[in-house]
């Protein structure tokens, strides 16, 4: 078994089992689904967003385990060993990029273009602050490439205490400074609030 949680991690104790789960998912999943459209953000047309915690992480794993049946310990432990990383700490946000492409095409075009844009994305605060993302550690072997970018990215933005008090206050863009896809967005207040919650700490449990 796996050492023992952070706090704010998910444990076997929060994963229902799949009876359980199947009388909560109708509710649960409305949740979720509220939660990452305002978690949610559009970088241009062809990347997204989405900023994880502890919620979406949950129904994540939940949902993998109604799909794929998995009934042990063992095996939910291994999904929390996977996923729990995405879950943020305070200072820190946790997020999983997706370049949406639909065709062979496209596909053969973008991504080879896109190599690197996992490093690529900034958020932009007041006074001109920003914070950079990063590959996440545990992902970071098995996405990154080098003649051609994963489709699915896992990134992180670490920030001191002075840029988490900036995010809370906004305005906030999320910018991709990448040489062939430059875009910026700036975040809705409803998104800059969950976000800041998820700084704070005071999106945990």
């Amino acid at each position: 078994m796996s050492a023992q949680p952070m706090p704010g991690k998910l444990t076997l104790d929060d994963i229902a089992d799949l009876r359980a789960y199947e009388r909560e998912r109708p509710e649960f999943r409305a949740k979720v689904i509220e939660l990452k459209r305002r978690r949610r953000v559009e970088v241009g047309p062809l990347v997204t967003v989405l900023f994880e915690n502890r919620d979406t992480i949950r129904f994540q794993i939940q949902e993998m385990a109604r799909v794929e049946r998995i009934l042990t310990d063992d095996g939910i432990q291994t999904e929390l060993d996977i996923y729990n990383a995405l879950i943020p700490a305070p200072g820190q946000l946790c997020a999983t990029l997706f370049v949406e492409l639909t065709t062979e095409a496209e596909m053969q075009e973008w991504l080879p273009k896109l190599v690197g844009i996992e490093r690529s994305l900034v958020l932009r605060l007041a006074e001109g602050t920003e914070v950079r993302s990063i590959p996440e550690a545990q992902h970071e072997a098995q996405l990154t490439r080098d003649a051609a970018t994963s489709a699915v990215h896992y990134i992180e933005f670490h920030c001191r205490s002075s840029q988490v008090a900036a995010f809370a206050a906004g305005p906030v863009s999320l910018v991709c400074d990448h040489p062939d896809y430059p875009q910026e967005f700036p975040l809705r207040p409803e998104t800059v609030e969950e976000l800041a919650a998820d700084l704070a700490g005071s999106g945990i449990g």
